[in-house]
């Protein structure tokens, strides 16, 4: 298995922000190809500021099927609509290991 993890920082306005996300990009995201699974989630600091809202974590069976999302016009889609979520985002990729 292959992540694709985008950190979303906090928005000025997070009803808004989940309005866009949750109602449009979302949206964008599921025709992704090769995409097995999505999940995201709203974390909260053990401790100090929050500075990241949203995690959202896309899965592919392989690294072939995470290169050919990266690469195919929904992602482009989906990356220009992100631009229009006011927010600052990292996006990281990686094989999933499992630990136990």
């Amino acid at each position: 298995m292959h992540r694709i993890t985008i950190q979303y920082a906090m928005p000025e306005n997070p009803a808004d922000f989940d309005e866009h996300y949750f109602t449009r990009h979302v949206e964008l995201v599921r025709p992704l190809p090769g995409l097995a699974g999505f999940s995201w989630s709203k974390p909260r600091p053990l401790g100090g500021e929050q500075t990241v809202y949203l995690v959202a974590q896309l899965d592919f069976e392989s690294a072939d099927d995470l290169k050919g999302a990266l690469r195919s016009a929904e992602m482009a889609a989906a990356g220009e609509d992100a631009a229009g979520l006011g927010v600052a985002t990292t996006m990281f990729s990686g094989e999933v290991v499992e630990g136990f």
